[in-house]
């Protein structure tokens, strides 16, 4: 028998994303190969603390922007 895998839709740094029900900030990060250290997280207009990754579950229509940290002189 083949396992539902059911999708819900987020606005992603402005652009629609499918990715699967019930994901968190953690998993889409490792899904996108985005290393959590390296960028800071907004949804719906609020900042996810990064202890808070592995623990906020995104839902369908969640709007979510990844800011990349970048160094330089």
């Amino acid at each position: 028998m083949r396992e539902l895998i059911i999708k819900m839709t987020l606005t992603l740094n402005g652009d629609k994303a499918e990715t699967k029900d019930g994901i968190t900030v953690a998993g889409l990060l490792e899904n996108l190969k985005i290393e959590p250290l390296r960028v800071a997280v907004e949804v719906n207009l609020n900042i996810v603390k990064k202890c808070d990754y592995e623990n906020h579950e995104l839902k369908d229509g969640d709007s979510v922007e990844i800011v990349n940290f970048v160094g330089g002189g």
